[in-house]
C-alpha cells in the first residue's frame, strides 16, 4: 500500500469520525461505520462468547456504546482500536454477567459454552477444531483474548496494545505462554 493510499484512509477515517459526532450526519455515518465493522467486530466477539446468539446480542450492545459514546472519542488511538476494546469489554461483561447468573466461575462458562458448541448451528468446525475450542477454554482470560486477537484475527501486537491496554512485551508473553499451555492440552490423552 503506498503513502498516498494510507492517507486517504486516514482521512477517511477522521471525515468518518467528524460525522459520527455531526448531529447532521450521525445516523448516515453510523450505518456506514456498521458496514464497516460489523463483520470484523462479529468474528471479534464470537472467538471470545462461542455463540451465535449471544455474539449477535453482544455486537448490538456494541454498536450502542458506540453510538452513545462517539463524542467522548478522543482520537487517542484508531477509531478501530478504540470499538475493539468496546466489544472486548462488552464481551467479558456478558461472560461475568452469565458467570454471576449461572453462580459459577468464567472459565467455567467458558467450558459450558464449548460443550454446547456442536449443538450451536453455526458451529461449522469439526472435531480438531472443537479440541482446540476446549483448549482455549482453559486459558486464563488474558491468554484466551490474546491468543483468540493472534491467532484468529491475526491482530497485530501494536494493535493489540491499544485495544488491551497493555504493552506489546506483556502481550508476546501472554500469546507464547497461551501456545504452550494450548501445545500441552492438545498433546494429552
Amino acid at each position: 500500500m503506498s503513502l498516498k493510499n494510507k492517507e486517504v484512509l486516514v482521512t477517511d477515517e477522521v471525515q468518518l469520525i467528524e460525522q459520527l459526532k455531526s448531529e447532521t450526519h450521525k445516523e448516515a455515518a453510523f450505518r456506514a461505520l456498521i458496514t464497516l465493522y460489523k463483520e470484523r467486530l462479529y468474528w471479534h466477539i464470537r472467538n471470545i462468547v462461542k455463540s451465535h446468539d449471544d455474539t449477535d446480542d453482544v455486537l448490538q450492545n456494541t454498536f450502542i456504546k458506540i453510538f452513545k459514546n462517539i463524542d467522548n472519542f478522543k482520537g487517542d488511538s484508531k477509531l478501530f482500536s478504540w470499538m475493539y476494546r468496546i466489544a472486548t469489554n462488552e464481551s467479558i461483561t456478558f461472560i461475568n454477567k452469565n458467570a454471576k447468573r449461572l453462580q459459577t466461575s468464567n472459565e467455567e462458562v467458558q467450558q459450558l459454552v464449548i460443550n454446547n458448541l456442536t449443538s450451536d448451528v453455526y458451529f461449522e468446525g469439526d472435531a480438531i477444531q472443537l479440541k482446540l475450542q476446549q483448549a482455549i477454554a482453559t486459558l486464563p482470560e488474558k491468554q484466551r483474548l490474546v491468543f483468540n486477537m493472534k491467532y484468529f484475527e491475526d491482530i497485530k501486537y501494536k494493535d493489540m496494545s491499544e485495544i488491551l491496554e497493555t504493552s506489546e512485551g506483556a502481550l508476546k508473553a501472554s500469546y507464547h505462554l497461551a501456545v504452550k499451555k494450548i501445545e500441552t492440552f492438545l498433546t494429552q490423552d
